[in-house]
């Protein structure tokens, strides 16, 4: 009998019977190709914690273009709400006085009360206080009157073409007054200026780790 016959004879689910020879031929099979496997299954293994780097990078990476996607396709969008706002902000400069206009304001501030029937017991601006790009300047006021007449003075103020806001307001019995319908009234008014490009550029080095500040180096000590 042939060895191709023999081969043929040979019964899959009774492999004790086989001969040793093909035996020894299906377990060396089998071990080449376990011995296969286990040679391209580890390297894998071993550039699994790289796969999954490169697959968490790529959907950051796809995050972040479709992030960009959606910013370029609303470009057009985005520059005309900033012209909306530079206008915006525009016309809210324009309603800060400069440093020219300030005395002219505060004369408004001032007979705003008076128009409004108040006896002014105190008109005291304070020092102004500098911010970004404005300055703020606090004025203690006193004024009496009845409810009536303060009502008028804050309809008054907030009137006013510039930026006036009232501040630490209190409310009390004039003590001169016995039929009690005479008031108090003690406020902080703050209005602001815009700080011109001389005054920003000294507000810029005098800032603290700017360039020529106290304490940078190369400023003063």
């Amino acid at each position: 009998m042939s060895f191709v016959q023999e081969l043929q004879q040979l019964d899959p689910k009774d492999i004790g019977r086989w001969p040793l020879l093909f035996r020894a031929l299906a377990v060396g099979l089998i071990f080449v190709l376990l011995t296969g496997l286990m040679i391209y299954l580890l390297p894998m293994r071993s550039q699994m914690p790289d796969l999954d780097r490169v697959r968490a990078e790529e959907v950051d990476l796809m995050r972040t273009f479709d992030e960009r996607q959606r910013k370029a396709a609303n470009f057009d969008q985005y520059r005309t709400q900033l012209k909306d706002m530079e206008r915006s902000f525009g016309a809210m400069l324009r309603q800060l006085p400069g440093r020219t206009e300030v005395p002219s304001l505060l004369v408004d501030i001032s007979q705003v009360g008076l128009s409004s029937g108040l006896q002014e017991k105190l008109f005291q601006p304070m020092p102004e206080v500098r911010k970004d790009f404005y300055a703020e300047l606090p004025i203690k006021i006193r004024l009496t009157g009845s409810y009536h007449q303060f009502g008028a003075f804050v309809s008054g103020i907030a009137a006013l073409p510039r930026i006036v806001t009232l501040h630490d307001i209190s409310i009390t019995p004039d003590g001169k007054d016995t039929s009690g319908d005479r008031l108090t009234l003690d406020v902080t008014a703050k209005t602001y200026r815009y700080l011109d490009d001389a005054e920003m550029s000294t507000a810029d080095k005098t800032k603290p780790g700017a360039k020529g500040a106290p304490g940078h180096p190369g400023g003063p000590g």
